[in-house]
Parts: structure tokens; C-alpha cells; sequence
């Protein structure tokens, strides 16, 4: 029996067996981070640079991309460097930050994800207030408002995890510190505590889910009144990838820490883990710059002065 006190260290799950899949893990996941960062670094460096992408929706991806280089930074270095070293080990401090950081960067895109939705909203339903709703002070507060939730909740769910203590030794079902992993290890009924966080939590997703989803009734409702096949689409190429976002965001989240315990097992967590925290990182610039002109616009004119910078040198 060991407790928390006396643990320095907790052992990560191991993805493969051979040396030979742990090197073609770590391959495929550096090429998943390498993309990741290379998407989201353009997305960033595009919105900063470029005049025209100085609005609130640009704005509320600009940090939404920052979230995301977060999130799966958080989780996959880790990963690759475990399965490139053939460990399995991660320190008890290296594990508080990795929950913190997870939870932080997750509960944060909640939060964003909702006021980029109030932000549609009032753009297509009460244009003529976006200014005044939406302006530069008004958008830095949301913002704000969204990383200081996701701080709080992780503060919150990272002490009251970790105070608990572990009975069950110090391996983890995961590739990384995730909290249903860690309450499986703690001593009976010392986790409500904790359920109650979680369920707290799910309360919260639910409630900005219930909001985007009505948000977006009255912008489908708008938009379909709008004369224009052409306004139409302009329309809804700016809210599809939104919610296409969320969609992948809330299924997946939800999934994974609500799940019914008689369907889970080690495979399907782990699957369901990559989905939630480093699928969404990848494809999130994807999905944006697909349907969006001005993006895609933008991130072309990055790429081609970069490189006639490289070719000049």
C-alpha cells in the first residue's frame, strides 16, 4: 500500500511493446505536434501581421490557437520522449503541472469556444450593435475572463486531486496525468470529493454547450432570412467552422470523463484521450482555414513572403 506522501514518480502508460512501435509512435506523433504548431504558429503570425484579420473573430482565434499550441504541448512532448527513451516514468511535480496545464488549457477553450458563439451571434443578429457589444476593451475582458476560468477550474481540480491519497500504487492507465487516471489510484471514497468537482465541471460544459447551441438557432434563423444566396453563404462559412469545433470539442471531452464505467477499458481510453486532447489541436487550424477566405488569404501571402525572404538569402 503506498499513499500519496510517499510517491515521487508515476509510471505513464506504455503505447507499445516493441522498440520498433515505440519508434513509429514517436515518429507519428512528432509529425502530428510538428503540424500542429506549424498550423496554429501560422494562424498566429497571420492575424498579427496582417490589417485586415484586426477584428473580434480574429481576435477570439488568435488566443484560440494559443490554447490549442498549449494543450497539445502539454501532452505529447511527454509521449514522444518516453516512447524515444523507452520510459514510462513522469515526476510527481512534472505530473501536477502536466493536470494543471490540461485542465487549464481545456476548461479555457470551453469558455472561449462560447464567447466566440456570442460573438457570431451578435455579428449576424444585431449588426448594427457589434461595435458598441464588441469592442477592443470588450473583447480583451472576455478573453481575460476565459483564461482566468480556465486557471481557476484547473487550480481547483489540481489541489484537490493531488490532496488525495493513493492506495492503489503509482501507474497510470494514460499517456499522460489526467484526472479519472489519478482517482483510480486513491482510496475508496475519498474520491467524491473530487466526483463532485467533476460533476461540477460537466455542469459547466453543459451550460456553455446549451448556450452555443442557442446562440446558433438564432443565427441559423438569421441567416436564413437574409435575402442573398451569396450573404447566405458568407454567412455560414464563418459559423461552420465554429461549430464544427465545438462539436468535436464537447462530444469528445464529454465522452471521455462521463462515459459509462461498463464500456471503458485501457484501449478505448486511450483512444478517446487523443481525441479530446490532440486531435481538436491539429485539425482546429484545418477546419478554419478551409471555408475562410480572408484566412486563407492571409496565411498564403505569410507563406509566399517567407519564402521569397529564404530564397533571397
Amino acid at each position: 500500500m503506498s499513499n500519496s506522501s510517499s510517491i515521487t514518480q508515476f509510471l505513464l502508460l506504455a503505447l507499445a511493446d516493441t522498440r520498433e512501435l515505440q519508434l513509429l509512435h514517436f515518429w507519428l506523433s512528432l509529425g502530428i505536434y510538428l503540424a500542429a504548431l506549424m498550423a496554429n504558429g501560422l494562424i498566429i503570425t497571420a492575424i498579427v501581421c496582417d490589417h485586415h484579420l484586426q477584428t473580434p473573430m480574429y481576435f477570439f482565434l488568435l488566443n484560440l490557437s494559443l490554447l490549442d499550441l498549449g494543450s497539445i504541448s502539454t501532452t505529447l512532448p511527454k509521449a514522444m520522449a518516453n516512447s524515444l527513451w523507452d520510459t514510462r516514468d513522469i515526476s510527481y511535480p512534472g505530473c501536477a503541472a502536466q493536470l494543471f496545464l490540461i485542465v487549464f488549457f481545456l476548461s479555457a477553450e470551453c469558455s472561449l469556444l462560447t464567447v466566440m458563439a456570442y460573438d457570431r451571434y451578435v455579428a449576424i443578429c444585431q449588426p448594427l450593435h457589434y461595435g458598441t457589444l464588441l469592442g477592443s476593451r470588450a473583447c480583451v475582458h472576455m478573453a481575460a475572463a476565459a483564461w482566468a476560468s480556465g486557471f481557476l477550474c484547473a487550480a481547483l481540480h489540481t489541489a484537490n486531486t493531488l490532496s488525495l491519497p493513493l492506495c492503489h500504487g503509482n501507474a497510470l492507465g494514460q499517456f499522460f496525468c489526467e484526472i479519472p487516471q489519478i482517482l483510480k489510484l486513491s482510496c475508496s471514497h475519498t474520491y467524491l470529493r473530487e466526483v463532485g468537482l467533476i460533476v461540477a465541471g460537466a455542469s459547466l460544459l453543459f451550460g456553455c454547450f446549451v448556450f452555443i447551441v442557442l446562440s446558433y438557432m438564432q443565427i441559423f434563423r438569421a441567416v436564413l432570412r437574409i435575402p442573398s444566396e451569396q450573404g447566405q453563404h458568407k454567412a455560414f462559412s464563418t459559423c461552420l467552422p465554429h461549430l464544427a469545433v465545438v462539436s468535436l470539442f464537447v462530444s469528445t471531452a464529454t465522452f471521455a470523463h462521463l462515459k459509462p464505467r461498463f464500456i471503458s477499458s485501457p484501449s478505448l481510453d486511450l483512444v478517446v484521450a487523443v481525441l479530446y486532447s490532440v486531435v481538436p489541436p491539429a485539425v482546429n487550424p484545418l477546419i478554419y482555414s478551409m471555408r475562410n477566405q480572408e484566412l486563407k488569404g492571409a496565411m498564403c501571402k505569410l507563406i509566399a513572403g517567407c519564402s521569397s525572404k529564404a530564397l533571397k538569402w
